[in-house]
């Protein structure tokens, strides 16, 4: 490999990548700037070597940092389609875990809180060569090969599952417009109510259901893997944090459409052979709609019960979670939970709608106080500029309060982290379909979610979200059938819930178990039993709800 000299430094780098002859410049920038932090490179310096087909099939190695700029000079540059697909998922957790060295504590004194705010982030000044021979050598290597982070088999009963490359990459029909809707007479008529309560035009939604939304926050799970293989608890929980703000990422294109609520009893399973976690959901309270959900590989567990409030304040409508999120790792018996944010729609009554979060969040691990992270999602001022909005910061703190580590960016495109021994990007949103905002504004990940193939059609219960034959109606571009179909759903569903009350009954949940936590809070667990019923005897030889 040629050795590159940076001009103007002694350093001498040889690094592979993806472009060649680029050249980064040392700047300097505030902190308060996160979104300059990531990589900007001189008008006229970039020169790409690599063909599309070589990035698509996944063929990046070496440095992820190197990739993960790539991807975000293509808005300045030549855009590149980067496929966000199962060899590229597959190498940022090899390689991440196989790169990310085992640290103790760092030897340099931590930062203060003074010294952080004072400090400005000095980019490296890089230069990256690959030639075709190189590249030849990585494919010999293997690396480019990798298609899985686990060498162990599925647990029973989680085995039938179709392969990523034959999962959808389309809706079958483009999202409906809903600008003749009257959202401001729904909407006047219902301020300071709970929204969750009020039945809404199905043209307002998108084809997919408040559970799905929930599995879309593990789309990059792969900080999780990652996570799980980090020594240092510090840079470890900088992982945990950057998975926390991964998930509210969709918030940047889906603000046109609002996903439908389940109704109770209904369920949604995301067996996720190609990344390694098997996820169950359910509706397990109608009011106060309470949903839960668990999710388990053999890096990490993931639950939650999301207990939503909807307020209408006029021009915006606000959507307050009271419910924790809770991650382990087994490796380290670690168990993080945190609160979520506030997630805001902004210009309700107009088509120039606009998602924003904000709000502080506390990560704290409930087997150790070694260290504590807080991130705080920056709310946006009336004249604040476009770069500006979508801001997060975030401190890793230890026992005193110091701040060890400090990482920031923009929800929507990346967080950075300077503090660490080697600064980096820790991550980077896929890159969106081209035509995303024809088919609601859905990532790949969400396009996948409720897709109905023959082999799950014959194992799913019948209570899967999949079968909701409103929703599906809705997916298929027929929006007048749909109406009337959400219209007999929810019809149904109250009828059964007088039924239950004539009876005396209370609706008991299939699949998760009402607890208390360690601090006293109501909480839903699940209870087991979900992959169990799937495998033996299997959901068509049970006795299951009548939803539609």
């Amino acid at each position: 490999m040629d050795m590159c000299s940076v001009p103007g430094s002694t350093m001498d780098l040889s690094i592979p990548g993806i472009c060649e002859g680029y050249l980064m410049k040392r700047r300097k920038y505030p902190l308060k700037g996160w979104h300059k932090r990531y990589f900007l490179l001189e008008k006229g310096i970039l020169k790409y070597s690599k063909t599309q087909q070589d990035i698509q099939r996944g063929k990046l190695h070496g440095s992820l940092d190197v990739s993960l700029a790539v991807m975000s000079i293509n808005k300045k540059a030549k855009r590149i389609d980067l496929d966000a697909g199962d060899s590229l998922y597959h190498l940022k957790v090899s390689y991440m875990i196989t790169r990310t060295p085992s640290m103790g504590r760092h030897s340099h004194r931590a930062p203060s809180v003074a010294d952080s705010m004072a400090e400005y982030f000095d980019a490296s000044e890089v230069i990256v060569c690959e030639s075709s021979s190189e590249a030849e050598a990585s494919d010999e290597s293997g690396l480019s090969d990798i298609t899985t982070t686990s060498t162990s088999e599925p647990e029973e009963g989680h085995g039938e599952c179709y392969r990523p490359s034959c999962r959808r990459t389309t809706l079958p029909a483009p999202g409906t417009d809903n600008s003749h809707i009257g959202i401001m007479t729904i909407l006047y008529n219902n301020i300071g109510k709970d929204l969750s309560r009020v039945s809404m035009p199905v043209a307002l939604n998108e084809p997919v259901c408040l559970l799905q939304r929930l599995s879309e926050e593990l789309e990059y799970s792969e900080l999780l893997d990652i996570a799980n293989h980090i020594d240092d608890p510090y840079e470890r929980m900088v992982y945990v944090a950057a998975f926390s703000i991964s998930g509210y990422a969709w918030a940047s294109w889906r603000y046109r459409y609002k996903p439908f609520n389940p109704v109770l009893g209904e369920t949604y399973e995301s067996h996720r052979e190609d990344r390694g976690f098997h996820y169950i959901s359910e509706q397990v309270s109608h009011h106060p709609p309470i949903s839960a959900c668990h999710a388990e590989s053999e890096n990490f567990t993931f639950w939650q019960d999301q207990r939503w409030k909807n307020k209408f304040w006029g021009k915006s409508v606000e959507i307050i979670s009271s419910g924790l999120v809770n991650v382990t790792l087994p490796k380290y018996d670690d168990h993080y939970e945190w609160n979520k944010a506030v997630t805001c729609i902004h210009n309700v009554l107009s088509q120039q709608r606009f998602l924003e979060h904000y709000g502080e969040v506390v990560i704290r691990n409930t087997k150790s106080d070694v260290c504590t992270c807080k991130i705080t999602f920056v709310k946006s001022r009336y004249w604040s500029s476009d770069n500006s909005k979508n801001e997060v910061q975030g401190v890793v703190l230890d026992q005193a309060g110091e701040v060890v580590h400090r990482f920031g960016g923009l929800w929507h495109e990346g967080i950075f982290c300077d503090t660490l021994s080697t600064p980096k990007c820790i991550w980077k949103p896929n890159v969106q379909p081209d035509d995303h905002f024809q088919f609601y504004g859905f990532s790949r990940y969400a396009r996948e979610l409720n897709e109905l193939t023959p082999e799950l059609k014959a194992v799913l219960p019948p209570t899967d979200t999949r079968f909701r034959p409103d929703q599906r109606l809705l997916e298929e571009g027929k929006v007048t059938e749909a109406d009337k179909k959400k219209d007999e759903v929810e019809e149904k569903q109250r009828e059964r819930r007088k039924e239950m009350a004539k009876r005396g009954e209370e609706h008991i949940p299939r699949f998760f178990r009402k607890s208390l936590d360690e601090a006293g809070r109501e909480v839903w667990l699940y209870n087991g039993t979900y992959w169990k019923l799937r495998k033996d005897p299997g959901f068509s030889n049970t006795k299951n709800l009548d939803l539609w």
